[in-house]
């Protein structure tokens, strides 16, 4: 079983997640934007006291509240991070963004492992398909189970709307093309956990949201967020 746990970090209140398996705590961290001593302690508090072992670090793009706490789980845990390529030169121009706004700009100096359309991973005892959704920014990903039906959207695709698509390297069209081809035709009881405010399904989104119109006809219904054993900053 696959359990997944929320944190809120920095001034742009990002999830941050960590995912694990039960029987083997073996888990990845998802995003992980703590941008300060206590939020950094609230992340490895979390994690070592349930036992968790982090296995590698997804990043769904390069944006800084997404990125500011990867060089210190990487130096504590001594794990990999995945980013796409296309992503750095982004990663270089939020950091210097993010210095305005006192953000350290060496939150961007890591290593990564680049990311591929199509490529599975296997971590915490599940595989995890990789899939390119370019638009919110050039190198912008989703993590998806089909096992877990879990979906990590990052800012491509929200409760009710779409990523942003002002920022530097954004691209409405590609990102439209990108979650209405790759993400929609998902099964719709897929819950997804997007990278900031609350969750949401397939089901709903191909439903509810207004701007993947060709999708808003009923169908089966989605995901209750507020139902037993499922919640945004709990376990699912």
């Amino acid at each position: 079983m696959l359990n997944i746990y929320t944190l809120h970090f920095n001034l742009f209140m990002e999830n941050t997640y960590i995912a694990w398996d039960e029987d083997t705590k073996k888990a990845i961290i998802v995003d992980p934007g703590c941008s300060d001593e206590d939020e950094r302690q609230k992340l490895f508090s979390f994690i070592e006291g349930h036992g968790i072992i982090p296995e590698a670090i997804f990043l769904t793009h390069g944006h800084m509240d997404h990125i500011m706490g990867v060089k210190d789980c990487k130096e504590r845990y001594g794990i990999p991070a995945y980013l796409s390529e296309a992503d750095r030169e982004v990663l270089r121009e939020h950091a210097r963004q993010g210095a305005k706004l006192g953000l350290s700009p060496e939150a961007g100096e890591f290593e990564s492992s680049p990311l591929e359309d199509g490529q599975v991973l296997s971590y915490a005892g599940t595989e995890w398909k990789v899939i390119t959704t370019p638009g919110h920014s050039p190198g912008g990903v989703c993590f998806y189970s089909s096992d877990a039906k879990v979906i990590f959207t990052g800012d491509s695709l929200f409760k009710g709307t779409i990523g942003r698509t002002d920022l530097f390297g954004g691209d409405y069209d590609k990102l439209i093309v990108s979650v209405m081809e790759k993400v929609m035709g998902l099964d719709g009881d897929t819950a997804v956990y997007p990278g900031h405010a609350e969750g949401t399904s397939i089901s709903d989104e191909r439903t509810h949201n207004p701007f993947l119109e060709p999708f808003n006809e009923p169908e089966q219904e989605g995901i209750d967020w507020d139902a037993e054993g499922i919640e945004l900053d709990g376990q699912v």
